[in-house]
């Protein structure tokens, strides 16, 4: 309620400033008109020695000027004080996420281990335990990470290690490390193409891609998960698709889902956990790689597919590519020297 009411405030404040200035603006002309007509009526019938002077238009046209840049410099001020407003309550929204998905693993954590300390365990409850703890440590190592990795990929600080490689060879490689990482059944998984050309990657970036995409198919599907990924390569990119059968995304929302902190809220999405991060470290990957991502989708359970276009090697982007190599190079001499 006083998110709502402070925004309705901002709003009143904004609208009784326009209405404060265009007022002014109405008052300047008519002083200005109003002396013109005096002048023009009595102006020549007065004493010579009063001294009158017709009103300036220099000064007319400044004080107009200067009352619209008041105007605009209100508007600019209300709008970014708009945009303020937003990422706070995404930031909210994002504190709010991130204190559930810490606390659920912690509360797991500690039940197991108070079960364990009030009473007798036995081995293979035991190792069951520790089975559960250990996964819901790597929970919370991955989500921890997750929230750090932001920072230094906005501030380009992240240590990349691109490489040249097959595409044909690395793509499926990586996919298939995710199938195993989701233990996806092959009628739930299919991979259809092929990418006879190069490309120049970092396998361990463009697999947290993967792995994101696979997890959002995964999460937003509520009729059953069966994930289609193709593959093909023109003269110039490399193209994967990843397309599921879930709950689809509206059209207006299909822009925003690339946004830091962004989760699209709707009554027939399932209960999801997440930071609203994933889709953001996607994108910031695949700038990183000199490529484009994009969404799609025909509407609500229509399905949503995500479309990867990713440089050839050695034919596109050859000035950027070819940096991201001399980076690498640059970076693995230096450990080298450190280690020799």
């Amino acid at each position: 309620m006083k998110r709502k009411n402070s925004l309705f405030y901002h709003i009143l404040v904004f609208v009784l400033a326009q209405i404060a200035w265009l007022n002014l603006l109405g008052m300047w002309i008519y002083w200005y008109v109003s002396n013109n007509i005096i002048y023009q009526e009595v102006g020549d019938k007065l004493s010579p020695q009063i001294n009158i002077n017709a009103p300036n238009v220099l000064i007319f046209v400044l004080g107009i000027v200067l009352i619209v840049a008041i105007g605009t410099v209100i508007s600019i001020i209300f709008r970014n004080l708009n945009v303020q407003l937003k990422l706070a309550k995404l930031y909210d929204n994002f504190i709010a996420n991130v204190t559930h998905e810490l606390k659920s693993p912690l509360a797991s954590i500690q039940l197991y281990l108070e079960t364990m300390e009030s009473r007798k365990v036995s081995s293979a409850d035991q190792k069951k335990f520790v089975s559960l703890m250990l996964k819901d440590t790597s929970r919370l190592n991955n989500l921890i990470n997750s929230i750090l990795e932001i920072p230094r990929i906005e501030q380009k600080e992240i240590a990349h290690s691109f490489y040249v490689y097959d595409a044909d060879k690395i793509i499926p490689l990586l996919l298939g490390d995710t199938v195993d990482q989701y233990k996806l059944p092959g009628d739930k998984f299919k991979i259809i193409g092929a990418v006879p050309c190069q490309c120049v990657v970092d396998p361990n970036a463009l697999r947290i891609v993967f792995n994101n995409l696979v997890d959002n198919a995964i999460k937003y599907s509520n009729r059953g998960i069966y994930i289609t990924v193709s593959l093909k390569c023109d003269e110039k990119n490399l193209y994967i698709e990843f397309s599921d059968k879930g709950i689809g995304i509206n059209a207006k929302d299909q822009k925003k889902v690339f946004r830091k902190f962004q989760r699209i809220y709707r009554k027939d999405i399932p209960s999801v956990k997440g930071t609203g991060l994933g889709l953001y470290w996607v994108r910031e990957i695949i700038k990183g790689h000199g490529g484009e991502i994009t969404v799609y989708s025909e509407g609500i359970n229509k399905g949503t597919t995500f479309r990867i276009e990713l440089p050839v090697y050695p034919a596109s982007k050859r000035h950027f590519v070819n940096s991201l190599l001399k980076a690498t190079r640059k970076r693995d001499k230096e450990r080298e020297d450190i280690n020799a």
